[in-house]
């Protein structure tokens, strides 16, 4: 399996699993057929709602024409980038195979970062499923399947791009500057920096706050590395330049001095 190296502002490189190709596809299959599903169980309901009322079908589908785009297409459309803010870079198809979208840096990806990747990919694809799907409810076969061979298309380029890119990045990744990496386990990425701190807590190193929110991301992904390892010298490595940068002076063990840092952050950052 083919791992990336992202350097951080305390030379150490950080190391994330590139997912194999099948992983990505099933992610999407499994997210599609979510969507599938929706649209058959939205779309009955709605058609439901229309021989329900007094004029026929045809008219009450025209009148019921905004309850269908929200109810039906609506929650289809927004689905990718509404679940991957939600639930930091995953899909329902992502989650269960154990993928993330995550920054170039390795840390969480912004609202930005997820919207650009949506807007060059899962919008168009997602348009065009909905209007296939469509056409094969209205009966209209031929555009439906035309439709069908665009979605096509757009998984080849994809592809293209996937296999032809170093870090796996589509076109959308690439100016969106995301990866998509294994999580492998549950809590091996965080959710985001922020840790809960009670609000009696006294910071120790109000100095933290001179560092950016890039190198907060690094120092979090380096102490979780480094547990994870059992990595004493990554640890002692990063606290040192932290200490030399920020002029800190103290004794403390590299692993509780990442965690204070951390746990000064996330109280001078809310208060």
């Amino acid at each position: 399996m083919a791992v990336i190296k992202i350097p951080t502002n305390f030379n150490i490189d950080l190391e994330f699993e590139v997912p194999e190709f099948f992983r990505r596809i099933l992610a999407l299959v499994i997210d599609t057929i979510l969507l599938i599903f929706y649209f058959k169980i939205s779309f009955a309901v709605l058609i439901s709602m229309a021989r329900n009322m007094n004029e026929g079908i045809e008219d009450n589908l025209q009148n019921l024409h905004w309850t269908y785009i929200f109810m039906v297409m609506g929650p289809i459309f927004f689905y990718h980038i509404i679940m991957e803010i939600l639930l930091n870079g995953q899909s329902v198809g992502k989650k269960i195979m154990q993928l993330r979208v995550v920054n170039e840096n390795g840390g969480r990806a912004s609202i930005s970062q997820l919207f650009i990747r949506w807007m060059l990919r899962d919008v168009w694809f997602v348009m065009i499923l909905l209007m296939g799907l469509n056409k094969d409810y209205m009966g209209e076969k031929t555009e439906a399947v035309l439709l069908i061979l665009a979605v096509v298309g757009f998984f080849i380029a994809d592809i293209i791009l996937v296999v032809s890119s170093k870090k796996g990045q589509r076109i959308g990744d690439l100016l969106a500057k995301t990866i998509i990496i294994r999580t492998q386990t549950k809590g091996d990425i965080e959710d985001t920096v922020f840790i809960e701190v009670a609000d009696s807590y006294v910071p120790s190193y109000p100095q933290i706050m001179q560092l950016s929110d890039r190198d907060i991301n690094s120092i979090k992904s380096i102490l979780e590395t480094a547990r994870k390892r059992g990595d004493y010298a990554m640890a002692e490595s990063a606290a040192a330049k932290i200490k030399a940068h920020l002029n800190i002076e103290t004794n403390m063990a590299a692993f509780d001095f990442l965690d204070v840092l951390l746990k000064d952050y996330n109280y001078l950052s809310t208060n």
